[in-house]
């Protein structure tokens, strides 16, 4: 008998790009579909910078552009996102709070300066009122220097399992 084949979708949002260079490795590494949120707010330059972790902190919510995947059709959604301000970005959060309902199950990976990821996946685990079944951390100087393949591998093998 054949053994079911995981079915994901990776979905990322990217201010500076480095959380997209995680995200398009991830759906190359998996040959799965990906889904770029983009945000209407503009966070270009050091205002939106400055806007953009505000938000965050704040927990607000923005308008995203429409989306061209249905998670609900996926059994693995795998939610990316930079660490601003200590947590996830509105986009994110706005995703999230939009489809939570529509998630199988769910596995998280964020890009950061320096701070923990604990909290932020934390966070991520009780909006979406499920366990992540696999989390990825990744500092941006590892993404810039383009050393991360063999994290992205081991996760991946987390996913997929034995």
């Amino acid at each position: 008998m054949e053994e079911p084949t995981m079915k994901p979708l990776v979905v990322f949002y990217s201010r500076t790009g480095a959380t997209k260079q995680v995200g398009d490795a991830l759906a190359q590494t998996l040959s799965c579909d990906s889904e770029e949120l983009l945000d209407k707010k503009k966070r270009s330059g050091p205002l939106g910078f400055v806007r953009s972790a505000r938000d965050a902190r704040a927990k607000k919510l923005t308008t995203l552009a429409e989306t061209k995947h249905d998670p609900a059709i996926y059994d693995l959604v795998i939610l990316g996102t930079p660490i601003w301000g200590g947590t996830f970005s509105s986009a994110t959060r706005t995703y999230i709070t939009s489809n939570k309902a529509k998630f199988e199950r769910v596995a998280f990976f964020c890009t950061q300066g320096g701070t923990t990821s604990k909290p932020l996946f934390d966070e991520m685990e009780a909006l979406c009122e499920q366990h992540p079944v696999g989390i990825l951390a990744l500092r941006q100087r590892e993404v810039k220097a383009g050393a991360y393949q063999e994290k992205i591998r081991e996760f991946v093998d987390r996913l997929q399992g034995p």
